[in-house]
């Protein structure tokens, strides 16, 4: 194992530590696990709290700010934030307007945000709850029931955002966060397994010339394992099952091409340009792109595409100003 780290047990804890150094803005509690926007709390305004473990960066810390979230919580590495973060985040960004959980589904996350929720309610915060589920790849994975949830977790975590900034009530910031699931598909390419700093070995093991299909954001399995291939068949394999699911024929659509950690910037591009002419091949326009590593597995290697039907008011709530450590502009 080869990791820029110290002690593998407090890879978190210092990685927090650094991003408190870098974005002094930021109120972040390492020991904790706890990333909050300066301004928060903001009276009457809608909040929005998303987290899950570690290892995915910048998901979910890298996107607290300005348009986006107001709190994240940090998970041991692919360890989902256990209750306790997660209520004390609610409750440092409760502006008495409600607070939104944006959760991922995998089953930790599920529960240990279903029962912070419960602990808000005890201490009158309204809280909703909205689960993203984008995955297109396999249904009831190792760390899941039903679909996984992706690179639409960064959709949601956006568009929602924008529309509380704008000072909508609960159930209009919930109402979109779903809507942009609804409307969200991903799929995802592994062509290295990644190493959990605490576990010293890799998470599973490619054969030199395989790579695996489909797979999740822990290094979980996905459909197949199959012979390496070139970008182009790459992403024909990832968009044709995005396709199957749901038809992009017709549609304005917001791209990702992610990162997986791993992938150089120069590959991911290659990947872009493959996507754009597969999209556009089949009768759809790519409105809003987007590429690089916003959603990762630590050092794996590969690439997750993930889409999403555009309405212009989802478009106009996209394009709306944001400024995160990871995602800004219009500021």
């Amino acid at each position: 194992m080869r990791k820029l780290i110290n002690d593998p047990e407090n890879v978190v804890a210092d990685a927090l530590r650094g991003l408190a150094a870098a974005h002094p803005s930021l109120r972040v509690d390492p020991e904790n696990g706890t990333v909050v926007r300066a301004d928060a709390p903001r009276a009457g305004r809608v909040a929005l709290v998303s987290g899950g473990g570690s290892g995915h960066e910048p998901l979910h810390a890298g996107f607290v700010g300005h348009g986006m979230l107001d709190a994240a919580c940090c998970g041991q590495v692919f360890t989902s934030p256990v209750p306790d973060q997660i209520i004390a985040a609610t409750m440092a960004v409760n502006g008495g307007a409600g607070v939104l959980h944006i959760v991922k589904n995998y089953t930790g996350d599920v529960l240990n945000f279903r029962m912070a929720a419960e602990l808000a309610e005890d201490e009158d915060i309204e809280v909703a709850s909205v689960i993203v589920n984008d995955d297109v790849a396999v249904e009831d994975s190792l760390y899941t029931a039903g679909r996984r949830g992706t690179g639409a977790t960064l959709f949601a975590e956006k568009i929602a955002g924008a529309l509380a900034e704008e000072g909508a009530d609960l159930a209009s910031v919930a109402a979109v966060a779903r809507e942009v699931n609804e409307r969200s598909r991903s799929f995802g390419v592994a062509l290295s397994p990644c190493t959990v700093p605490a576990a010293g070995e890799p998470t599973f093991q490619l054969e030199e010339g395989e790579m695996e299909l489909g797979i999740g954001i822990h290094g979980e399995p996905g459909r197949e394992r199959v012979p390496l291939a070139d970008a182009d068949a790459i992403v024909d394999a990832s968009l044709s099952a995005i396709d199957a699911d749901m038809p992009v024929s017709g549609s304005e659509l917001l791209v990702l091409v992610n990162g997986m950690g791993g992938t150089p910037l120069m590959e991911q591009y290659i990947a872009y340009a493959a996507t754009a002419r597969w999209l556009e091949g089949h009768g759809a326009t790519v409105a809003r792109p987007l590429v690089g590593p916003y959603v990762t597995s630590l050092e794996m290697a590969g690439s997750m595409i993930s889409v999403c039907r555009l309405t212009p008011d989802l478009t106009r709530l996209w394009d709306a100003p944001v400024e995160t450590p990871a995602l800004r502009w219009g500021r």
